[in-house]
């Protein structure tokens, strides 16, 4: 149980501080560019800790763990950049199929994103686990 608790950290850690930084101070005024008039002047911070909290756990359940079993920080990254595809990919596509000022270009952007941060999370989450497991009891 405790590696798992090391990979949740490790993860969380990872990928919380790559997407602040994404939509803190890389890429906020290509947001506001795109989808602007559907930004909320401040967002609402208890869905987003819900998505991290869950999202969080996806990439622990379904990436990194596997990784570890399988001894491998590859496995970890491609089942991390594929399972952020997906997730994205549903966030995005749904999006652009329903609402009118949704755009391919914040599409495309969000899912390579969700693609690459999931991935470097994941590889992270499963670097952690083993720095974890061997420095902590």
């Amino acid at each position: 149980m405790s590696r798992y608790l090391y990979a949740y950290l490790a993860t969380a850690v990872a990928f919380c501080a790559l997407d602040f930084a994404w939509l803190g101070l890389v890429a906020p005024s290509f947001y506001k560019a795109q989808i602007g008039p559907l930004l909320l002047d401040k967002p609402n911070l208890v869905p987003a800790l819900v998505f991290y909290v869950l999202y969080v756990a996806g990439l622990v359940i379904f990436c990194v763990m596997p990784g570890v079993e399988a001894a491998s920080w590859t496995k970890a990254a491609i089942l991390g950049g594929l399972f952020g595809l997906f997730a994205y990919a549903t966030y995005d596509l749904s999006n652009l199929a329903t609402l009118k000022d949704w755009t391919v270009q914040i599409s495309i952007v969000d899912m390579v994103w969700g693609s690459a941060a999931s991935a470097i999370a994941s590889t992270c989450g499963y670097v952690g686990t083993l720095f974890l497991t061997r420095v902590l009891p």
